[in-house]
């Protein structure tokens, strides 16, 4: 049950300005944030809670999380019972919520039924934004065949995070499929990857034509399309063709930054995958082809994320990790931390992913009006960002839509 409470003492974290704002009073009615500021009242029957100095700062967003992705052999769940892995998803959402994510955007996957679980309260997880199964070309990067089966199934029970779509007309019915059960965006595969059995990495995919008719259909419902592409070129293709956000993106060009700045558009990094597979991938299924392109997008990812930042390209928070590798979430804010300020980091999992999510004021940041989605830090995370990477440790209170999730704080009354 949501209430009123007010957070006393509490050292903000304002992370659109980057800075730290101490002595501040946090007052929330219901599910948002109602003021801020330092003489801020306790309102009747409120509960306050004394934060005692500590960070108060917004829920993290993880723009690129694939909640059913529990192997990193994506083929295989295919064949799963589509119980068996939504049980899975549920309990991954929950570590998801308790690492301080309290919103996270799934591009390819999770579907209507649990975000409906979310929002109901059956599931205990972040807020969700989901795409529905991705769109990929026959021998694309959503297309987990092996070269030698010829039949696939596509039906939306099948627990697979894509769907396999040809021609123009394809296509538009595919997106429209997805836009029909309430997605959020519809992710298209634009590029090769390093998951997938049988297409490159410098491959380029689906036709301009095809690119277009899946951003009009997007466009038409209010929605957007989120492209994975890896190369300049896969990249160009879908910015130049109204693609609203380029996932990974880890062989971008100059050419590529200066249509980011042009259209506005956003690049979400997932760095601490490749990180990972390269080191535990094999444990958790990833497939020896997949293990062996890891290495082309591996060193890129730092460079690529430095240029962009340097151009000042719109950079989101994503990890994309699979399997039992998703326990490292959080490490993608020191990989960054090695080449932006802590405040850009910090901004890419909250202010800048809210507005990629078209929430924004509504999501990530503690101002009046927001949703009440708060976390109390021990540290500073603009000096350490280590400090976020580590919750057992340092986060020791999680709210989401003004409802307390956890609470390791002294003191609270």
């Amino acid at each position: 049950m949501t209430g009123t409470v007010l957070f006393e003492r509490a050292t903000v974290l304002d992370t659109a300005a980057g800075e730290l704002v101490r002595g501040q009073r946090v007052l929330v009615r219901g599910n948002e944030i109602a003021e801020v500021g330092p003489d801020v009242e306790a309102p009747e029957g409120a509960r306050v809670i004394d934060v005692a100095g500590r960070t108060l700062m917004p829920g993290l967003i993880d723009c690129h999380a694939h909640v059913n992705a529990h192997s990193a052999d994506l083929a295989g769940l295919a064949d799963e019972s589509p119980a068996y892995v939504a049980l899975k998803a549920a309990k991954e959402m929950r570590e998801m919520l308790h690492r301080g994510f309290t919103t996270v955007r799934d591009p390819g996957g999770a579907d209507f039924g649990l975000h409906e679980a979310v929002v109901q309260g059956i599931v205990e997880g972040p807020r969700l934004y989901f795409g529905g199964k991705a769109l990929s070309q026959t021998g694309g990067h959503g297309d987990g065949r092996p070269r030698g089966r010829r039949v696939r199934e596509d039906h939306q029970c099948c627990p697979d995070l894509s769907t396999v779509c040809d021609g123009v007309d394809e296509v538009r019915r595919a997106a429209r499929e997805q836009l029909r059960t309430g997605a959020f965006h519809v992710k298209i595969m634009l590029s090769g990857g390093v998951a997938s059995p049988t297409d490159r990495i410098d491959s380029t995919q689906f036709s301009m034509e095809e690119i277009r008719a899946i951003v009009e259909e997007a466009e038409a419902a209010n929605r957007y399309v989120a492209g994975h592409a890896y190369t300049a070129r896969a990249i160009n293709r879908g910015l130049a063709a109204g693609v609203r956000s380029i996932e990974h993106g880890n062989l971008l060009d100059e050419s590529s930054v200066d249509l980011f700045l042009e259209h506005d558009a956003f690049l979400v990094p997932t760095l601490v995958t490749y990180q990972r597979m390269a080191a535990e991938g094999a444990e958790h299924g990833l497939p020896a082809a997949s293990i062996a392109k890891n290495p082309i997008v591996l060193d890129a990812g730092l460079r690529a994320l430095e240029l962009a930042h340097r151009a000042g390209v719109n950079i989101c928070y994503g990890s994309d990790l699979l399997g039992g590798m998703r326990r490292h979430q959080l490490l993608e804010f020191t990989i960054r931390g090695a080449v932006l300020p802590a405040a850009a980091v910090i901004r890419s999992a909250t202010v800048t992913a809210a507005r990629l999510l078209k929430e924004e004021g509504r999501l990530g940041q503690v101002v009046p009006g927001a949703l009440a989605d708060l976390l109390v830090i021990d540290g500073d995370p603009l000096a350490d960002l280590a400090v976020l990477t580590d919750p057992g440790a340092n986060l020791r209170l999680i709210m989401q839509d003004g409802e307390v999730k956890a609470d390791r704080l002294t003191g609270s009354r």
